[in-house]
């Protein structure tokens, strides 16, 4: 999949385009943007919280567990010489003790997650 950027139509204002869908992103009114988007790190911490909660979802599912929703909150920003990212996660249904902590196994597994928590690396070339 690839994902392209644009200009939109505010200073900042980024159109973003991933296949067939559009999402805008843009700085913060202090920063110079209209605050017409979220900001560049609200989409990354939006992606971790979204695949946090589709793998803990998607494993429940396979269980047959009784997991009615799972509601995650991401809050990050720059702590010292670090980028950080602080995740909570909510369980809610009818579930054993066992199967709460075996879901927050599976949460530090997301997809998202486990490529934030290791090593990345990043290419660019001209075109």
């Amino acid at each position: 999949m690839e994902v392209t950027t644009r200009r939109g139509t505010g200073p900042l204002q980024q159109i973003i385009e991933i296949g067939p869908h559009q999402l805008l992103t843009d700085a913060p009114v202090e920063s110079g943007g209209e605050g017409s988007g979220p900001a560049p790190h609200d989409l990354l911490a939006a992606a971790l919280a979204a695949c946090t909660t589709l793998t803990v979802n998607l494993y429940a599912r396979r269980k047959g567990w009784q997991l009615d929703e799972v509601l995650v909150s991401v809050t990050h920003g720059q702590e010292g010489a670090a980028y950080a990212f602080h995740r909570t996660i909510r369980f809610i249904g009818n579930l054993q003790e066992e199967e709460r902590a075996r879901l927050l196994d599976i949460a530090n597994k997301c997809p998202v997650h486990k490529t934030l928590s290791g090593q990345i690396g990043i290419s660019t070339v001209l075109a």
